[in-house]
C-alpha cells in the first residue's frame, strides 16, 4: 500500500543555531530564538517555492531549493513522494552567516514532508529525521539543535548521526554579533590543516567537556571552557574582523567565539552594557530555543519529542 498524504498545510518554524562553540568542532551546538517559518501543501504536479525575508530573489524557487532537496529525500525514505508540493518561506536567519541558516532549511524540509505525510511522525521518528539532515548537511552540529532544541552533543555512528539535547542553565542568554558581508563555510573548512598538534587535540578535549558542564550547570566557567585551538585560528585570516572582535569580547572577559564558520561572533556571557563592537557589526541578543523545529497543522498539533525517541535528556 502507498503513501497517504495530508490535504491541509502544514508549518514548521526552525531555529537559527550556533555550531562549535568554541573548542566543540563538528559536536556541540545551540538553538536560538530566531526562526524561519515555513509551510507547504500538496498540489497537482510541480514542486515550488515562494521566498520571503532572507534570500528573497535570490534562492532558487524550484526543486533546486534546499528545502525542496530536503523534503525529496524525506518522502524517498519513506517510498513515495506526492506529485507536487508548494512551499513558502518566511525566512530571519541570515544567509550565510554561521547562524544555521542551511540546517534550518534541511531541517525545516525533513519536518514538512513528516507532516504532509499521514502518520509521517511515526513512520520516520526524530532519530530517523536526524541522520537524513545530517547526510544532507554533511555533519550534524546545527541539523541537531535545530531538530531538537536546546543545547546539543552530537556524533556519528556508522549508521548516521545521532544527538542527545540538554537544557542550558539558567541565565545563559547568547548575544549575536551580525556583519553584513557573507561567509562561506566550504571556504572556511579549507583553511583547516589535515593534521593538528597533540597538544591542541587535548586542549580541546577537556575545554569541549567543561562547556558542556559550564553550559548546563556553571555558566561561570563559559570564560575558560570557550577557549579553542582546533580550527578559530587557522580561519582568522580569512575573516579578521571576525577574530578582532572575537579578541575584543574575551579581553574584557565576555565567553565570545566564533559561530558556526563564522562571520557572526557569539556571546554566551554577558557584553558590558559599553562595549561598542563598530557599525560593521549588528547585535542582538537572543534567548535559547528549547523545543526545536515545531510542526503545525495536517494531521498533528504539535510534535513533541520523548526523551528516548528524539535523544533528549530530560
Amino acid at each position: 500500500m502507498g503513501l497517504s498524504f495530508v490535504t491541509e498545510p502544514v508549518s514548521v518554524s526552525t531555529p537559527a543555531t550556533s555550531a562549535n562553540l568554541g573548542p566543540g568542532f563538528d559536536a556541540l551546538g545551540l538553538a536560538l530564538t530566531l526562526y524561519d517559518d515555513l509551510t507547504a501543501r500538496v498540489t497537482g504536479d510541480s514542486y515550488m517555492v515562494t521566498v520571503h525575508g532572507e534570500g528573497a530573489g535570490e534562492l532558487p524557487t524550484g526543486p533546486e531549493h534546499l528545502v525542496v532537496r530536503a523534503m525529496l529525500a524525506t518522502f524517498d525514505e519513506a517510498g513515495e513522494r506526492p506529485p507536487g508540493v508548494a512551499v513558502e518561506c518566511v525566512n530571519r536567519i541570515p544567509q550565510a552567516r554561521g547562524m544555521g541558516s542551511s540546517s534550518a532549511a534541511i531541517v525545516g524540509g525533513v519536518q514538512l514532508a513528516r507532516g504532509l505525510i499521514k502518520g509521517g511522525l511515526e513512520l520516520i521518528d526524530d532519530a530517523a529525521a536526524l541522520r537524513i539532515a545530517a547526510r544532507l548537511e554533511g555533519h550534524p552540529d546545527n541539523v541537531a539543535p535545530c531538530l531538537l532544541g536546546g543545547f546539543t552533543v552530537a556524533w556519528t555512528e556508522p549508521d548516521g548521526a545521532r544527538a542527545v539535547s540538554l537544557t542550558p542553565a539558567a541565565g545563559v542568554r547568547p548575544t549575536v554579533f551580525i556583519p553584513s558581508e557573507l561567509g562561506y563555510t566550504a571556504s572556511a573548512r579549507a583553511a583547516l590543516p589535515p593534521e593538528v598538534p597533540h597538544q591542541d587535540a587535548s586542549f580541546n578535549a577537556g575545554r569541549a567537556a567543561l562547556l558542556t558542564h559550564a553550559l548546563t550547570t556553571d555558566p561561570s566557567l563559559l570564560f575558560p571552557a570557550t577557549a579553542d585551538r582546533l580550527h578559530q585560528d587557522y580561519r582568522a585570516a580569512g575573516m579578521p574582523a571576525t577574530a578582532s572582535l572575537v579578541a575584543a569580547l574575551r579581553a574584557v572577559g565576555v565567553a565570545a567565539v566564533v559561530s558556526g564558520a563564522g562571520p557572526t561572533v557569539l556571546a554566551l556571557t554577558q557584553v558590558p552594557a559599553d562595549f561598542a563592537p563598530g557599525a560593521h557589526w549588528h547585535g542582538e541578543v537572543l534567548g535559547v530555543d528549547d523545543a526545536g523545529a515545531r510542526v503545525k497543522g495536517g494531521m498533528v498539533e504539535h510534535a513533541e519529542r520523548g526523551p528516548v525517541a528524539a535523544g533528549r535528556t530530560s
